[in-house]
């Protein structure tokens, strides 16, 4: 079963009108959505599916079904029993947490810039990111905040492209992660560039310009093994 992701193409919509393909207890799949589901590290989207009557239902979590554009979006069991098959709705994403996970993922692209290791881990929440650095080399936790505040000011473009798997094997510097692969079986591999700065596979959610990502910083660095240093982001509010 698969869902139209919208969110592939334009990480900014925040609504659209769906129909609901399946209803399971505490789950509802759509034909359509705009909810990103939890993957590649970054956080499941919540909001709203609004039925005709103006009723909101709250989406809890978003995830993955069994293939890749298989999206569940998980409400209360009994929001659930007041959907059917056929039933239109209007599916609104939290748009405020939505993009706190945008300007915090594109800020993890500026992190690989900067340190330019292996990525062993990820985590993206509204409240802060973690990236897990396969290295032994310390980390100048100011000289990266130095980097980081530049690339905002610089307005790097940041924009998604399609190639094929093909086109990625032949190119396989461009996977950072040592534990999340890329997607495969749909024949084709998205990547996030930041222009002059970034090109990776990504499937996650990201502002168009670094500026957009306003203030932020690294909160803390740590020595978590012989070959692995993490740094956690966090806002400057």
């Amino acid at each position: 079963m698969s869902t139209l992701s919208l969110f592939r193409d334009d990480a900014f919509a925040r609504d659209c009108d769906a129909t609901v393909v399946s209803v399971e207890p505490g789950v509802v799949r759509l034909d359509r959505t705009v909810f990103y589901p939890l993957g590649g590290g970054q956080a499941g989207d919540q909001g709203w599916l609004e039925l005709a009557d103006g009723t909101r239902l709250t989406v809890l979590d978003t995830r993955k079904g069994a293939t890749h554009d298989d999206v569940l979006h998980h409400i209360d069991p009994a929001d659930a029993a007041k959907l059917a098959p056929g039933s239109r709705v209007r599916a609104l994403i939290d748009w405020d947490r939505r993009l706190r996970h945008m300007r915090l993922h594109t800020s993890t692209h500026l992190l690989c810039a900067l340190l330019p290791y292996p990525v062993n881990g990820c985590s993206i929440t509204a409240e802060g990111a973690r990236l897990d650095f396969h290295t032994d080399a310390p980390i100048d936790r100011e000289q990266v905040n130095e980097g980081l505040a530049r690339l905002v000011l610089e307005a790097r473009p940041v924009a998604a492209r399609w190639i094929t798997d093909a086109e990625l094997d032949a190119q396989p510097q461009l996977v950072r992660s040592m534990s999340v692969q890329p997607p495969r079986g749909t024949g084709k591999v998205r990547l996030l560039e930041i222009e002059g700065v970034d090109l990776q596979p990504c499937g996650g959610t990201h502002v168009a310009n670094t500026c957009e990502i306003g203030g932020v910083r690294v909160v803390k660095t740590e020595k978590k093994g012989a070959m692995m240093r993490r740094v956690l982001l966090g806002f400057v509010e």
